[in-house]
């Protein structure tokens, strides 16, 4: 029987290119290889297909974080030769729905949420919404656009100041926390919000909610969304908040799981993420991320394409909840297999 060949994308135009360059090594050391034909596919900054060569370097080198050259070989598409694509891109271009349009439009079938439940968990200006539509809590906050920042910045910030202090400002479509900011007084958020119109031209401002990080991990299996064990995040290092460093580059974080939570609390948090999972429509995985106040369950984000290497929170969540990183991704190859293109599905 022939192998499925199966093109693992990474790199790509956002400003998570290298996080996804790690996540595509991370596939590429797993992958069942005696039911695959794995072969690396690279999207580089400025958009462009390429294929890189086999032993292509994917991995952190020191602090010198791995990309897709602009020198290699360009293709396109319609001439990979493969059955299907995984990718593992993050952010624009990649996890934003951008990615699966132009495969629906190629008619190559692709791991992960299709077009509009990509977009919508891409954007946390309109999945807020749709969360506190279906009962979820969110943290009070506020959209920015980058055209009412140029004309009227002072209205801006005296409504931004109304949801207290501290705040934080973020990209509404950006992820692995770039561009975001932790702020306590108005200069620093004037700052802070110039600082994320480098990575988005639309920008959310939000309470800081004071808890504990509790991240939940969703697999769709069979065609219905199972929840993973929770596990909470633990800055050990001198961070203000689980920002891009503290992820990558300086062990300066813990995962602890499963969370130790009150009775109840844990299941509840997994039923939350599988809920706003469906609201959005998400399909293969997603890791949807809270924050936990002793009284209150908030959703801060869901994530329909999160780091994907072994030692990733998604792979490690699910590892506790008896799914071992190679078998996750041969669950998602072979319910991207199963699933029939179609943007209106």
């Amino acid at each position: 029987m022939a192998k499925i060949k199966v093109g693992i994308v990474c790199g790509g135009k956002s400003s998570e290119h290298e996080i996804s360059c790690i996540s595509a090594a991370g596939v590429l050391s797993a992958i069942d290889t005696s039911k695959y034909e794995a072969k690396l596919i690279g999207i580089t900054k400025s958009g462009k297909w390429v294929l890189p060569p086999e032993n292509y370097q994917l991995t952190i080198e020191g602090e010198k974080l791995p990309e897709i050259s602009e020198e290699l070989p360009e293709t396109n598409i319609a001439e990979l030769g493969v059955d299907l694509l995984f990718p593992v891109l993050h952010g624009p271009y990649g996890e934003d729905g951008t990615f699966q349009g132009q495969c629906e439009m190629a008619g190559i079938k692709y791991v992960g949420s299709g077009v509009l439940a990509s977009a919508v968990g891409m954007d946390k200006s309109f999945a807020k919404p749709i969360f506190q539509a279906h009962g979820l809590e969110v943290a009070p906050g506020m959209v920015i656009n980058e055209s009412d920042w140029q004309i009227d910045q002072d209205r801006i910030l005296a409504k931004a100041t109304e949801f207290g202090k501290p705040l934080f400002v973020k990209p509404a479509r950006s992820g692995s926390s770039r561009g975001t900011s932790k702020v306590k007084n108005v200069k620093e958020l004037k700052v802070a919000i110039n600082f994320a119109l480098q990575f988005d031209t639309k920008v959310l401002v939000e309470s800081a909610i004071i808890g504990r990080e509790i991240e939940c991990a969703v697999l769709q299996l069979n065609g219905v969304a199972v929840a993973s064990p929770v596990g909470e995040i633990k800055i050990v290092g001198d961070h203000e908040f689980y920002d891009f460093e503290a992820k990558y580059l300086d062990d300066s974080t813990q995962v602890i799981v499963p969370a130790k939570l009150e009775f109840g609390v844990q299941e509840e948090i997994a039923n939350f993420a599988t809920m706003a999972f469906d609201a959005l429509g998400c399909e293969g995985l997603a890791r949807v991320d809270f924050f936990y106040t002793g009284s209150k369950i908030i959703i801060n984000e869901i994530n329909t394409m999160p780091g994907f290497t072994s030692t990733s929170v998604f792979a490690k969540l699910w590892e506790v909840g008896g799914i071992s990183y190679k078998d996750l991704i041969t669950n998602l190859i072979e319910s991207a297999i199963a699933r029939p293109l179609n943007v209106m599905r």
